[in-house]
């Protein structure tokens, strides 16, 4: 159930009924939408984890690892808009928890962490598995926080959630003592939250429209948030009708789709060349749905002193932080059918619309022929990774929801792949290693009418391929596709790049992925040869059970330039 976008009201109401206080925790987490709960169980939270053994509103499910949990939560809660739930026990979880709850932060992804504390009487004397658990992830979390009366904890609960949606969406914690969740209270349930819709004033759209006008080159670059049913096709609109060209964010290659004429490719890692060409030949960028972040950016590096910006978002705390350009809090769906409106009753000249169509099909076509893979020769025994995109490309189902972890390999499929419609993307915007697996299993539970592929390095692969127990579990026919290259790649060529022919803890040991795989629950097979893959993906899409394909890759391809520029 997504969270519904009006007005914002919170109404609580006692029914009398005495109750541990975690009911009312689990009960204003399930009145607010919340229908899905990842954890490692631990004995500090046992009073919650028995009440949603009561709450048939909240599906409870066990990982193998915390950060396993919050990666699960995070793509669940991307695919699906509403909020999904983490929880660990005290600072050992909580340590675990941690990456997640960043990467959450990072891409402003609204989840909820709930997190085991030592009780009241242990506080503060450094007891087992103690720390402040509020101090400690309050610099990553929109709230952090550590009721202390358990007749407040269902309100504050209730509030966590409205505080995760509302403005810049991020991650709330909340921290539960164990003795204070056990108290007696009454039963409590409260209304459905509704998200703030923010709409730019009609004296702002008439700024930026001005701006729109006189650009000679402008560019929408519009972000994840822009994902919803009518803020995607007022993108297109205003694209169309005001001739501008269209790039997406870093991690966000569906926000748009990729095969639009007006679509210049996806900024950040991995992205084609043309798409820095002209974002730095753009006189002006229009931001939507989405923060300016270093990847985006390349490394701070653009946008240039001759391109005007404006930035579009719902909280004024997310745009430019630069301080420069010119800033708009608004939903993205509202915003862009704002300013698409005076472009489709007053066009543009049309020598103007002329001049920027022909720069943007030009770009767009360049953008074309540097993300069509072409093979390059590779050594014996090893399966070239851009003929292993070429066939994703060709062969994945049109629907398909491709989840990355973070790592050079996945340059390939950022490059190569297209995205044609929302939410077929969920990757780590944070650059945390481990996101795939568990990632495809939220992103599973989120949509299980549709396909999912997780594509992960052997290095992230292995620090959390203990999920794929998880997805054989839960009856996930997730696929997984393993690089296997035997090293970090991403610092090996840092590391060559640098300090050439000196590389140093980036080699990895033999591991069999496929006997591994099937310990796991899960089918697995060997790729050798890229010719190959196509026939094994085939089979992995058809399986029932959770399927991982590992793909040998050569050592010396961990560049998408060239194996060359390494030498």
């Amino acid at each position: 159930m997504t969270i519904e976008a009006q007005s914002m009201d919170t109404t609580t109401h006692m029914t009398g009924e005495p109750v541990e206080a975690a009911t009312n925790v689990v009960g204003a987490l399930a009145d607010a939408g919340v229908d899905i709960a990842f954890t490692v169980p631990g004995e500090s939270f046992l009073a919650v984890l028995n009440a949603l053994y009561d709450e048939p509103r909240i599906r409870t499910v066990a990982t193998r690892h915390e950060s396993g949990a919050s990666f699960m939560a995070d793509a669940y809660t991307k695919l699906t808009q509403t909020p999904a739930i983490c929880m660990a026990t005290r600072a050992v979880g909580a340590a675990n928890l941690s990456i997640g709850i960043h990467n959450a932060q990072q891409d402003s992804v609204p989840m909820i962490a709930i997190l085991g504390q030592v009780s009241n009487g242990a506080r503060h004397r450094e007891s087992f598995q103690e720390t402040d658990l509020d101090q400690f992830l309050r610099p990553f979390t929109k709230w952090a926080f550590e009721p202390t009366a358990p007749s407040e904890l269902g309100a504050l609960t209730h509030r966590a959630v409205r505080t995760a949606i509302s403005g810049r969406p991020g991650p709330v914690a909340i921290s539960l003592r164990e003795d204070v969740i056990r108290e007696p209270v009454r039963r409590e349930s409260y209304s459905t939250i509704h998200r703030p819709e923010p709409e730019a004033s009609s004296d702002e759209i008439a700024v930026v429209e001005a701006l729109l006008r006189d650009a000679h080159r402008p560019l929408l670059l519009v972000g994840g948030e822009i994902m919803t049913t009518a803020a995607t096709p007022a993108a297109v609109h205003l694209a169309e009708s005001a001739s501008a060209g269209v790039v997406t964010l870093w991690r966000r290659p569906d926000a748009f789709p990729n095969d639009h004429p007006h679509y210049l490719g996806h900024a950040g890692l991995g992205a084609a060349p043309i798409v820095r060409e002209a974002m730095t030949g753009s006189d002006l960028w229009i931001v939507v749905g989405g923060r300016l972040d270093e990847n985006t950016l390349d490394g701070y590096t653009l946008p240039t002193a001759e391109t005007s910006v404006v930035h579009v978002g719902v909280d004024a705390d997310g745009l430019d932080p630069r301080g420069e350009g010119f800033g708009v809090v608004s939903t993205s769906a509202a915003f862009l059918r704002l300013l698409a409106e005076p472009f489709s009753t007053d066009p543009l000249e049309p020598a103007s619309a002329g001049e920027r169509r022909a720069w943007i099909t030009d770009t767009h076509e360049t953008w074309q022929a540097q993300t069509t893979p072409e093979g390059r020769a590779v050594s014996p025994g090893y399966a070239d990774q851009f003929e292993i995109a070429r066939t994703m490309r060709e062969h994945l189902p049109p629907d398909t929801i491709v989840v990355t972890d973070a790592g050079n390999f996945s340059a390939w499929s950022a490059r190569f792949l297209r995205w044609n419609a929302p939410f077929t993307f969920v990757g780590p915007g944070s650059g945390a290693m481990g996101y795939a697996i568990p990632g495809a299993v939220g992103a599973q539970l989120a949509r299980p009418d549709r396909p999912v592929l997780a594509v992960a390095g052997d290095g992230g692969f292995l620090m959390t391929a203990m999920d794929l127990q998880t997805a054989a579990r839960e009856q996930l026919p997730i696929v997984v596709v393993v690089f296997n290259n035997g090293q970090y790649g991403t610092i090996r060529m840092h590391q060559e790049r640098k300090y050439p022919g000196r590389p140093i803890a980036t080699t990895l040991g033999e591991v069999d992925f496929v006997a591994l795989a099937r310990g796991l629950g899960c089918g697995a097979e060997l790729v050798l040869e890229a010719e190959e893959f196509s026939a094994a993906l085939d089979r992995a899409f058809t399986s029932d059970a959770p399927y991982v394909l590992e793909v040998r890759t050569d050592p010396e391809q961990i560049s998408i330039s060239s194996i060359v520029e390494l030498d």
